[in-house]
């Protein structure tokens, strides 16, 4: 089973009535509502305004992926909490930032850059093209996902070059974006999936979700060996 966190700031639901109705029970809510449906997955959330957001070191150590959304209050996680979040990264756990979490604290820390883009939300279309059609989170996946209203963000993103970009965007207003990439970093591997906008029913789009099914499998954590730095005895004899 791959035990997965759903993390949401989990402002805007309570802030704005109709980003409210539009999710209920929070974006989470229907994310994590949609994971339990897969039998290989094992499910929570947490919240940014939870004791240390919902991220205890019981909820950390015992999370092999975790989804990451946040947009207006990435200043308000803490900064203890995102190292504690990194050394699990490091260590093997998975992480998808999804959409405005590309300027959230961990996010700017694993990629080492500013994270920033153009933007502009007036409503208009977004074609996801599958770039790399052989890439497991591309599974059942056609050539490309339509989305009818999303806002748009655009080209310079600036994060470092991909290990493998999975989607780039297309919207109708002409910008292009590359909105699925995927990195790794020491054990752990990092998904950052644009889709998902508040003021739009993104997260209940079966596409999206099946993407984002795919990724946590692609990012859980392997049984690969154990990683040891610093000074180390030869395996072999050596003789001057």
């Amino acid at each position: 089973m791959i035990r997965v966190t759903v993390w949401n700031e989990g402002r805007h639901e309570k802030s704005n009535e109709e980003i409210g109705k539009l999710y209920p029970e929070g974006m989470h809510g229907a994310i994590a509502k949609h994971l339990k449906t897969q039998d290989d997955m094992e499910v929570c959330t947490a919240t940014l305004d939870e004791p240390d957001h919902g991220l205890t070191d019981e909820v950390l150590n015992n999370t092999d992926v975790m989804t990451w959304w946040g947009h207006m209050a990435h200043h308000e996680v803490k900064d203890e909490i995102v190292e504690k979040l990194y050394n699990r990264v490091l260590d093997g756990m998975g992480l998808i930032c999804m959409h405005s979490a590309h300027f959230s604290k961990i996010f700017r820390k694993l990629m080492g850059t500013t994270c920033n883009l153009k933007w502009r939300e007036i409503g208009e279309k977004e074609r996801l093209w599958v770039v790399e059609p052989g890439h497991p989170i591309a599974e059942g996946i056609g050539e490309y996902i339509e989305l009818e209203n999303t806002e748009m963000y655009g080209e310079r993103f600036d994060i470092p070059e991909p290990d493998t970009l999975v989607f780039v965007s297309w919207f109708q207003g002409g910008e292009v974006f590359r909105s699925g990439c995927c990195y790794h970093r020491n054990k752990g591997k990092i998904f950052y999936f644009r889709p998902g906008h508040e003021t739009y029913p993104i997260y209940y789009n079966e596409e999206v979700l099946k993407v984002i099914v795919n990724a946590i499998r692609w990012a859980a954590p392997v049984n690969g060996p154990k990683i040891e730095f610093g000074n180390k005895q030869p395996l072999e004899n050596i003789s001057e």
